[in-house]
């Protein structure tokens, strides 16, 4: 019954279904393996401000060789040390920034390293309206040469959570913490990155926790290959579906027509004495000759 599976047309047919059923396994194994690997940077940035606490700081330099290396998902949160002078005259306040459930701002201070270049410094954070404080209200920063110690970050974006993209601030007023964003502000060249202080806050300052660098966290994408590795799945799953459903109609179908349930198709190769009288029965009668 199932002979016909041999065939040219049933033989090219289990072939792609195979070729089609190995791909989808492989993609949705490849999405899983994705999803998996966005967990796995999930839980190493949910350890790693226990792990940056037990590192010893190193020197900034070790980790940023110049103003322009970037902060990697490695690097970033790790504790570094600065030596250098404070620019009280350049320092900002970043507002509509949140901390333990309520609204303040950022006071940040360059910080001029060996090399004349500066450090954007956040020295903590105050509660209220960064635009409603008074010069006696923000801490004003250490003077002659300091070492602070603090936690690297990267440059800030446009989807950092407070990011005030748009211009209009106050002047003394920082919208994004970024070299992009104090090149214009200040007159030498700042590093790429910034560093939030963990040792040394005096009141009324409150440090600023580090924040987990971009891409690690169980974010939209995650789940978008959780999701694809299922659809992959439901196509093999479909495909195999679909094979098996055309087989049994097929055999079905010859059943029957050996059954004499169903008129068999003169093509049918069940009936190879069909093309034959078909032949015969469209040769006009009066063209038959009789033989003597």
């Amino acid at each position: 019954m199932y002979r016909f599976l041999l065939t040219p047309r049933w033989l090219g047919g289990l072939l792609f279904v195979v070729c089609a059923v190995v791909f989808c396994t492989f993609m949705g194994s490849w999405q899983l393996s994705r999803f998996e690997d966005r967990v796995q940077t999930h839980r190493a940035a949910q350890d790693a401000p226990a792990r940056d606490a037990r590192t010893a700081p190193v020197p900034l330099a070790e980790l940023l060789p110049t103003a322009r290396s970037a902060v990697t998902a490695e690097t970033s949160g790790r504790t570094v040390t600065a030596t250098g002078r404070y620019d009280g005259a350049h320092q900002f306040l970043v507002p509509g920034r949140e901390l333990d459930g309520r609204t303040g701002y950022y006071v940040l201070t360059p910080l001029r390293v060996t090399g004349g270049q500066a450090l954007p410094v956040v020295r903590g954070w105050l509660p209220g309206d960064a635009s409603k404080a008074s010069p006696a209200a923000v801490p004003a920063a250490p003077s002659g040469e300091v070492t602070v110690a603090g936690a690297l970050q990267a440059p800030e974006t446009d989807s950092t959570d407070g990011a005030v993209t748009r211009g209009g601030l106050p002047v003394g007023q920082l919208g994004m913490i970024s070299a992009a964003s104090l090149v214009n502000l200040v007159p030498y060249p700042v590093y790429g990155a910034w560093i939030t202080q963990t040792e040394g806050v005096t009141a009324p300052l409150t440090a600023v926790p580090p924040a987990a660098p971009a891409g690690t966290g169980l974010d939209l994408k995650a789940f978008q290959n959780l999701g694809y590795t299922g659809e992959w799945f439901v196509f093999a799953g479909f495909v195999l579906f679909m094979y098996v459903r055309l087989l049994r109609r097929e055999a079905e179908t010859r059943r029957d027509a050996a059954l004499g349930l169903v008129e068999q198709s003169p093509e049918s190769p069940e009936s190879p004495g069909a093309p034959a009288a078909a032949s015969a029965a469209q040769v006009p009668a009066d063209e038959v000759q009789l033989q003597p």
